[in-house]
């Protein structure tokens, strides 16, 4: 059952956490260097150590979700710990931007930082879409 509408969301959803998170920027420095997220691992907050082992882990759940596919249940509980996980990856992000230096003199955000905001919103419409199958199952076990 590989073939279903989740999976899509599921694989778009590893791809952004796993391999598109280490390719584009996150912000701007101060001297207007382009901050990637290697250069984040470099801090010496070990929050922000913890970034891209984070963003790796959402990739990582993403796809061992795909493979739950007989048990339902469990790729519901699988995508909300993924969707707990993106919300403290935003929270970091977010709360690291706010303490940026320099934040008034320039305000240039890349890509990077929406990256848990769209894997949240493709987690979601992969549980709208299980839970939608999971009615079916029911309702045609109700007709045997």
């Amino acid at each position: 059952m590989l073939q279903r509408v989740q999976t899509i969301y599921l694989i778009i959803a590893a791809l952004l956490s796993g391999v598109v998170a280490f390719l584009v920027p996150f912000w701007n420095d101060i001297n207007g260097g382009i901050v990637m997220l290697a250069d984040v691992v470099q801090s010496e907050i070990a929050v922000y150590r913890a970034v891209p082992i984070l963003f790796v882990l959402s990739s990582i759940i993403s796809v061992a979700v795909i493979f739950l596919y007989k048990n339902r249940t469990k790729q519901i509980i699988g995508n909300r710990l993924n969707i707990v996980i993106n919300f403290l990856l935003l929270g970091i992000i977010v709360y690291r931007l706010l303490i940026l230096p320099g934040e008034i003199d320039i305000s240039k955000k890349g890509i990077g930082v929406f990256i848990p905001l769209m894997v949240i919103v493709l987690l979601a419409l992969a549980n709208k879409a299980i839970l939608k199958d999971e009615k079916l199952v029911k309702s045609v076990d109700r007709l045997r």
